[in-house]
Protein backbone atom coordinates (compact mmCIF):
# COMPACT_ATOMS: atom_id res chain seq x y z
CA UNK A 1 0.00 0.00 0.00
CA UNK A 2 0.89 3.26 -0.72
CA UNK A 3 0.10 6.69 1.55
CA UNK A 4 0.59 10.45 1.61
CA UNK A 5 -0.41 13.20 3.83
CA UNK A 6 -1.39 16.90 2.55
CA UNK A 7 -2.56 19.96 4.73
CA UNK A 8 -4.24 22.92 3.40
CA UNK A 9 -5.18 25.99 5.56
CA UNK A 10 -9.50 26.73 5.50
CA UNK A 11 -9.35 29.55 3.38
CA UNK A 12 -11.96 32.65 4.49
CA UNK A 13 -13.29 34.45 1.47
CA UNK A 14 -14.03 38.47 2.73
CA UNK A 15 -14.94 39.51 -0.54
CA UNK A 16 -15.46 38.50 -4.26
CA UNK A 17 -16.07 39.69 -7.97
CA UNK A 18 -17.23 36.79 -10.34
CA UNK A 19 -15.37 36.02 -13.41
CA UNK A 20 -16.88 33.17 -15.40
CA UNK A 21 -18.24 35.35 -18.72
CA UNK A 22 -16.23 37.80 -21.11
CA UNK A 23 -18.44 40.05 -23.59
CA UNK A 24 -21.45 38.82 -22.16
CA UNK A 25 -20.39 35.04 -23.18
CA UNK A 26 -19.24 32.15 -21.15
CA UNK A 27 -15.37 31.57 -20.46
CA UNK A 28 -14.80 27.86 -21.83
CA UNK A 29 -11.58 27.51 -20.54
CA UNK A 30 -11.82 26.68 -17.25
CA UNK A 31 -8.58 27.52 -15.89
CA UNK A 32 -9.50 31.30 -16.92
CA UNK A 33 -12.58 31.51 -14.71
CA UNK A 34 -12.23 32.44 -11.20
CA UNK A 35 -12.69 35.50 -9.31
CA UNK A 36 -10.80 38.93 -7.59
CA UNK A 37 -11.17 38.79 -4.34
CA UNK A 38 -9.31 38.41 -0.69
CA UNK A 39 -9.46 36.88 2.38
CA UNK A 40 -7.23 34.88 5.30
CA UNK A 41 -5.59 31.07 5.50
CA UNK A 42 -6.05 29.68 9.12
CA UNK A 43 -3.86 27.50 10.58
CA UNK A 44 -7.07 24.99 11.10
CA UNK A 45 -8.06 23.42 7.79
CA UNK A 46 -8.17 20.35 5.95
CA UNK A 47 -5.62 17.36 6.78
CA UNK A 48 -6.08 14.69 4.02
CA UNK A 49 -4.15 10.93 4.02
CA UNK A 50 -4.57 9.05 0.98
CA UNK A 51 -4.13 5.58 0.57
CA UNK A 52 -3.48 3.65 -2.46
CA UNK A 53 -4.11 -0.60 -3.33
CA UNK A 54 -3.27 -2.40 -6.24
CA UNK A 55 -6.58 -4.17 -7.15
CA UNK A 56 -8.51 -6.14 -9.73
CA UNK A 57 -11.27 -3.48 -9.98
CA UNK A 58 -10.53 0.54 -9.45
CA UNK A 59 -12.63 2.32 -7.04
CA UNK A 60 -12.76 5.64 -4.99
CA UNK A 61 -13.46 5.75 -1.37
CA UNK A 62 -13.83 9.08 0.58
CA UNK A 63 -14.39 10.01 4.31
CA UNK A 64 -14.67 13.29 5.97
CA UNK A 65 -13.78 12.87 10.02
CA UNK A 66 -14.62 8.98 9.79
CA UNK A 67 -17.95 8.94 8.05
CA UNK A 68 -18.16 7.99 4.63
CA UNK A 69 -18.69 10.97 2.22
CA UNK A 70 -20.32 10.36 -0.95
CA UNK A 71 -20.81 14.20 -1.11
CA UNK A 72 -17.21 14.95 -1.74
CA UNK A 73 -17.46 15.48 -5.34
CA UNK A 74 -14.86 17.77 -5.62
CA UNK A 75 -12.32 15.19 -4.09
CA UNK A 76 -13.53 12.23 -5.98
CA UNK A 77 -13.37 14.52 -9.65
CA UNK A 78 -9.59 15.38 -8.24
CA UNK A 79 -9.01 11.04 -7.63
CA UNK A 80 -10.57 11.07 -11.28
CA UNK A 81 -8.43 13.86 -12.76
CA UNK A 82 -5.28 12.08 -11.90
CA UNK A 83 -5.36 8.24 -11.43
CA UNK A 84 -8.42 7.43 -14.08
CA UNK A 85 -5.32 6.51 -16.50
CA UNK A 86 -3.45 5.21 -14.45
CA UNK A 87 -2.13 1.70 -15.91
CA UNK A 88 -2.94 -0.51 -13.19
CA UNK A 89 -6.21 -0.99 -11.63
CA UNK A 90 -6.13 0.72 -7.69
CA UNK A 91 -8.59 1.16 -5.02
CA UNK A 92 -7.56 5.03 -4.14
CA UNK A 93 -8.93 5.72 -0.05
CA UNK A 94 -8.88 9.63 1.15
CA UNK A 95 -9.77 10.49 4.59
CA UNK A 96 -10.06 14.49 5.41
CA UNK A 97 -10.39 15.11 8.66
CA UNK A 98 -11.80 18.77 8.34
CA UNK A 99 -11.39 21.13 11.34
CA UNK A 100 -13.87 23.85 10.71
CA UNK A 101 -17.67 23.71 9.46
CA UNK A 102 -18.12 22.67 6.18
CA UNK A 103 -20.52 24.93 3.73
CA UNK A 104 -20.21 27.98 5.79
CA UNK A 105 -17.41 29.67 3.47
CA UNK A 106 -14.35 28.03 4.87
CA UNK A 107 -12.96 26.46 1.37
CA UNK A 108 -12.93 22.78 2.95
CA UNK A 109 -13.79 21.55 -0.93
CA UNK A 110 -10.85 23.42 -2.39
CA UNK A 111 -8.92 22.38 0.40
CA UNK A 112 -9.96 18.65 0.10
CA UNK A 113 -9.37 18.97 -3.89
CA UNK A 114 -5.74 20.49 -3.39
CA UNK A 115 -4.59 18.44 -0.36
CA UNK A 116 -6.10 15.10 -2.18
CA UNK A 117 -3.77 15.82 -5.48
CA UNK A 118 -0.70 16.74 -3.32
CA UNK A 119 -0.84 13.67 -1.47
CA UNK A 120 -1.67 11.36 -4.87
CA UNK A 121 1.62 13.14 -6.77
CA UNK A 122 3.47 12.08 -3.67
CA UNK A 123 2.42 8.36 -3.24
CA UNK A 124 2.24 7.58 -6.90
CA UNK A 125 5.18 9.57 -7.59
CA UNK A 126 2.93 11.61 -10.57
CA UNK A 127 5.08 14.24 -12.88
CA UNK A 128 3.46 17.27 -11.81
CA UNK A 129 4.49 20.46 -10.27
CA UNK A 130 2.82 22.29 -7.88
CA UNK A 131 1.04 24.82 -9.81
CA UNK A 132 -0.07 21.82 -12.23
CA UNK A 133 -1.94 20.33 -9.14
CA UNK A 134 -3.60 23.40 -8.29
CA UNK A 135 -5.12 23.82 -11.62
CA UNK A 136 -6.54 20.70 -11.48
CA UNK A 137 -8.10 21.01 -8.42
CA UNK A 138 -9.27 24.49 -9.55
CA UNK A 139 -11.12 23.10 -12.88
CA UNK A 140 -12.47 19.93 -10.56
CA UNK A 141 -13.68 22.92 -7.94
CA UNK A 142 -15.01 24.99 -11.09
CA UNK A 143 -17.18 21.63 -12.54
CA UNK A 144 -18.53 20.58 -9.12
CA UNK A 145 -19.67 24.38 -8.30
CA UNK A 146 -18.01 24.56 -4.95
CA UNK A 147 -16.00 27.63 -5.48
CA UNK A 148 -14.75 30.00 -7.77
CA UNK A 149 -11.09 30.52 -6.95
CA UNK A 150 -10.35 29.35 -3.51
CA UNK A 151 -7.68 26.56 -4.88
CA UNK A 152 -5.46 29.76 -5.92
CA UNK A 153 -5.45 31.59 -2.10
CA UNK A 154 -4.67 27.97 -0.78
CA UNK A 155 -1.59 27.95 -3.29
CA UNK A 156 0.03 31.42 -2.10
CA UNK A 157 1.43 31.55 0.90
CA UNK A 158 -0.96 32.73 3.05
CA UNK A 159 -1.62 35.95 5.14
CA UNK A 160 -4.23 37.86 4.39
CA UNK A 161 -4.18 37.30 0.44
CA UNK A 162 -5.63 39.47 -2.50
CA UNK A 163 -6.69 37.88 -5.72
CA UNK A 164 -5.97 40.66 -8.00
CA UNK A 165 -6.59 38.71 -11.18
CA UNK A 166 -8.80 35.21 -11.16
CA UNK A 167 -8.19 31.65 -12.52
CA UNK A 168 -5.98 28.91 -11.34
CA UNK A 169 -2.69 28.68 -10.51
CA UNK A 170 0.01 29.92 -12.71
CA UNK A 171 -2.73 32.07 -14.46
CA UNK A 172 -4.24 34.15 -11.72
CA UNK A 173 -2.48 36.82 -9.85
CA UNK A 174 -2.03 36.79 -6.28
CA UNK A 175 -0.31 39.69 -3.68
CA UNK A 176 -0.88 39.95 0.31
CA UNK A 177 -0.99 42.50 2.88
CA UNK A 178 1.68 41.67 5.42
CA UNK A 179 0.78 40.67 8.60
CA UNK A 180 2.82 40.63 11.85
CA UNK A 181 2.13 36.27 12.93
CA UNK A 182 0.80 37.55 16.21
CA UNK A 183 -2.60 38.07 14.84
CA UNK A 184 -5.27 35.23 15.26
CA UNK A 185 -8.96 34.64 13.55
CA UNK A 186 -11.61 34.37 15.61
CA UNK A 187 -14.69 32.82 13.80
CA UNK A 188 -18.39 32.16 14.31
CA UNK A 189 -20.68 30.76 12.08
CA UNK A 190 -24.64 29.68 12.33
CA UNK A 191 -26.32 26.00 11.25
CA UNK A 192 -27.46 27.34 8.11
CA UNK A 193 -26.22 27.05 4.31
CA UNK A 194 -26.72 30.16 2.36
CA UNK A 195 -28.11 29.55 -0.87
CA UNK A 196 -25.23 29.40 -3.26
CA UNK A 197 -28.65 30.43 -6.37
CA UNK A 198 -27.04 34.31 -5.83
CA UNK A 199 -24.15 33.53 -8.04
CA UNK A 200 -26.60 32.75 -11.04
CA UNK A 201 -29.13 35.23 -10.74
CA UNK A 202 -28.09 37.80 -13.16
CA UNK A 203 -29.42 41.12 -11.17
CA UNK A 204 -27.54 39.92 -8.10
CA UNK A 205 -24.33 38.84 -9.66
CA UNK A 206 -24.25 42.49 -11.30
CA UNK A 207 -24.51 43.79 -7.58
CA UNK A 208 -22.31 41.49 -6.39
CA UNK A 209 -19.46 42.45 -9.36
CA UNK A 210 -20.07 46.42 -9.31
CA UNK A 211 -19.33 45.72 -5.23
CA UNK A 212 -16.57 43.58 -5.63
CA UNK A 213 -14.54 45.59 -7.63
CA UNK A 214 -15.12 48.78 -5.51
CA UNK A 215 -14.24 46.51 -2.61
CA UNK A 216 -10.68 45.94 -4.38
CA UNK A 217 -9.89 49.23 -5.69
CA UNK A 218 -10.47 50.96 -1.93
CA UNK A 219 -7.95 48.17 -0.50
CA UNK A 220 -5.34 48.29 -3.21
CA UNK A 221 -5.82 52.47 -2.49
CA UNK A 222 -5.15 51.20 1.27
CA UNK A 223 -3.92 48.06 1.99
CA UNK A 224 -3.72 48.00 5.43
CA UNK A 225 -5.57 44.98 7.75
CA UNK A 226 -8.10 47.49 9.26
CA UNK A 227 -9.04 48.82 5.69
CA UNK A 228 -9.38 45.80 4.12
CA UNK A 229 -11.84 44.49 7.21
CA UNK A 230 -13.81 48.01 6.93
CA UNK A 231 -14.05 47.57 3.03
CA UNK A 232 -14.79 44.09 3.07
CA UNK A 233 -17.64 44.34 5.81
CA UNK A 234 -19.16 46.73 3.71
CA UNK A 235 -19.06 44.54 0.23
CA UNK A 236 -21.42 42.48 2.57
CA UNK A 237 -23.88 45.36 3.56
CA UNK A 238 -23.41 46.20 0.15
CA UNK A 239 -24.11 42.84 -1.93
CA UNK A 240 -26.90 41.69 0.38
CA UNK A 241 -25.87 38.76 2.44
CA UNK A 242 -25.23 40.11 5.60
CA UNK A 243 -28.56 39.21 7.67
CA UNK A 244 -29.28 39.93 10.78
CA UNK A 245 -27.92 37.27 13.27
CA UNK A 246 -24.17 38.37 11.28
CA UNK A 247 -24.74 42.34 12.02
CA UNK A 248 -24.87 41.42 15.79
CA UNK A 249 -21.68 39.28 15.78
CA UNK A 250 -19.64 41.79 13.39
CA UNK A 251 -20.93 44.69 16.41
CA UNK A 252 -20.36 42.32 19.09
CA UNK A 253 -16.57 41.66 17.60
CA UNK A 254 -16.20 45.22 17.52
CA UNK A 255 -17.34 46.45 21.05
CA UNK A 256 -14.84 43.31 22.07
CA UNK A 257 -11.85 45.00 20.53
CA UNK A 258 -11.02 43.16 17.23
CA UNK A 259 -9.33 45.04 14.82
CA UNK A 260 -12.09 44.74 12.37
CA UNK A 261 -14.88 41.47 11.32
CA UNK A 262 -16.38 40.61 8.15
CA UNK A 263 -19.09 38.14 6.60
CA UNK A 264 -17.42 34.61 5.26
CA UNK A 265 -18.36 34.13 1.35
CA UNK A 266 -20.74 32.42 1.34
CA UNK A 267 -21.85 31.51 4.58
CA UNK A 268 -24.10 32.92 7.46
CA UNK A 269 -20.40 33.22 9.41
CA UNK A 270 -18.28 35.49 10.67
CA UNK A 271 -14.52 36.22 11.21
CA UNK A 272 -12.66 38.46 13.20
CA UNK A 273 -9.00 39.46 13.29
CA UNK A 274 -8.01 40.73 16.93
CA UNK A 275 -3.85 40.55 18.74
CA UNK A 276 -2.74 37.02 20.07
CA UNK A 277 -3.69 38.73 23.48
CA UNK A 278 -7.45 39.49 23.06
CA UNK A 279 -8.26 36.28 21.37
CA UNK A 280 -9.57 34.61 24.16
CA UNK A 281 -12.09 37.21 25.26
CA UNK A 282 -13.18 37.54 21.43
CA UNK A 283 -14.04 33.87 21.69
CA UNK A 284 -15.69 33.74 25.31
CA UNK A 285 -18.15 37.11 23.88
CA UNK A 286 -18.73 34.79 20.63
CA UNK A 287 -19.74 31.78 22.64
CA UNK A 288 -22.22 34.24 24.65
CA UNK A 289 -24.29 34.52 22.08
CA UNK A 290 -23.76 30.98 20.13
CA UNK A 291 -23.03 27.36 21.10
CA UNK A 292 -19.30 27.01 22.12
CA UNK A 293 -18.58 24.47 19.00
CA UNK A 294 -19.78 27.22 16.67
CA UNK A 295 -16.84 28.90 17.44
CA UNK A 296 -13.06 28.86 15.80
CA UNK A 297 -9.74 30.58 17.32
CA UNK A 298 -6.91 29.69 14.93
CA UNK A 299 -3.60 31.58 14.39
CA UNK A 300 -2.97 33.03 10.58
CA UNK A 301 -1.52 30.24 8.01
CA UNK A 302 1.87 31.75 6.24
CA UNK A 303 2.24 28.44 4.38
CA UNK A 304 -0.45 27.72 2.34
CA UNK A 305 -1.19 23.74 1.23
CA UNK A 306 1.78 21.70 1.75
CA UNK A 307 2.64 17.85 1.84
CA UNK A 308 3.66 16.87 5.85
CA UNK A 309 5.20 13.65 7.20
Amino acid sequence: MKTAKAFAPAAISSFFEIYDTEGGKPIVDLERVGARGGGFGLEKGVLTEVNIEEAKTSGIYVAINGKKAPQAQTTKAMVDALVGNFERPCVVTVNHKIQVPIGTGFGTSAGGALTTGLALKEALDLPLTYNQIGKIAHVAEIRCQTGLGTVSSLTSTGGCVLVLEPGAPGTCKIDRIPLAPDYMVVAGFFQSNMPKTVLTDPERRQIINRHGKKTLEAIIAEPTLENFLERCWEFSKNAGFATERVRQLVSLANKVGAVGAAQNMIGEAVHAVVRAENASKLAEAFKSVLPSENVILSGIDFQGARLIG
